[in-house]
């Protein structure tokens, strides 16, 4: 180990997890080692670029509190967690393709019945949205657990209104003995991720925006199937091929249709506009191991 240098630092630092009793560790750290190295002497690192790389990261781990997670969102804004999640959720055709989570999820959102509305209050014009879960052979799926959450009018998701305690625009159902699901929300409207901190600079400093396609996130969970995390996007969005995050996937974007007036599809009539929209969530089965 003595008289190292930039050669041989690389297999010194390899060579010294010979010990490491968990081998999937030891494999993901010395990958991890040596493609930082090669890294490092690809782009001719500078030791003052290095310290303003681990400001950035130090920033990042500062902003990152219960309500919101700055390294999910660095790893979105990366294409790293879209990357992961694609590995991780090659999924048969016919399937619904996964994809990221984003930092907004939450545990124990509130429980409601199919038909109720879940925005609870939050801004914006009233959705109906509709759809099946549905097994890989077109089973419906009973009784599976879907949880549903979006961002209101303004683009923010109830954890970041950090005056307001109510959870909107979330909620947790399940699916009917045919698998359908029904529920009322709003519409969802393209947001910018938060880029008031490090991942803000960041994403300014190499030109790029942070705007996100407007969308709903379903997380979607049944025995004997595979967990989807999955979106549905708005037909026709301004930001479709320019996801801040890289979660598009065409399969996903489906058409929301605009009504003037009239009535709804929880048989109320409506004066003012109202959409609807429909989609299919199909799990893939999940192996035995």
């Amino acid at each position: 180990m003595r008289n190292l240098d930039e050669n041989t630092v690389t297999e010194a630092v390899i060579a010294s997890h010979q010990n490491a009793p968990d081998e999937r560790l030891k494999a993901i750290v010395s990958s991890l080692v040596r493609h930082l190295h090669a890294f490092a002497r690809e782009t001719g690192l500078t030791e003052r670029e290095w310290e303003a790389g681990i400001r950035f990261l130090t920033d990042v781990g500062h902003v990152t509190n219960e309500q919101r997670q700055e390294f999910v969102l660095l790893s979105d804004a990366l294409g790293l967690s879209a990357l992961v999640t694609a590995m991780a959720h090659r999924k048969p055709d016919g399937c619904t393709e996964a994809t990221v989570l984003g930092p907004f999820f939450v545990d124990n959102a509130p429980a409601y019945r199919n038909g109720d509305d879940i925005a609870n209050g939050a801004a914006g014009e009233p959705c109906f949205v509709s759809g099946h879960v549905r097994g890989p052979e077109g089973e419906p799926i009973a009784g599976a657990r879907i949880e549903i959450w979006q961002a209101d009018a303004d683009g923010l998701y109830d954890v970041q209104r950090l005056n307001d305690a109510q959870q909107r625009a979330r909620g947790v159902l399940h699916s009917m003995p045919d698998g359908r699901y029904f529920f009322r929300s709003i519409v969802p409207t393209p947001y910018p991720i938060p880029h008031d901190g490090p991942v803000g600079l960041m994403l300014s400093a190499l030109g790029r925006h942070p705007w996100r396609p407007a969308h709903l996130h379903f997380m979607v969970t049944a025995p004997g199937y595979e967990r989807l995390v999955t979106h549905v996007f708005r037909e026709g969005d301004p930001y479709l091929d320019g996801d801040a995050v890289f979660g598009v996937r065409s399969s996903l974007v489906v058409p929301w249709t605009r009504h003037m007036r009239g009535r709804s599809p929880d048989g109320n009539m409506m004066s003012d506009p109202f959409t609807t929209v429909s989609f299919d969530l199909v799990l893939s089965r999940r192996l035995l191991s």
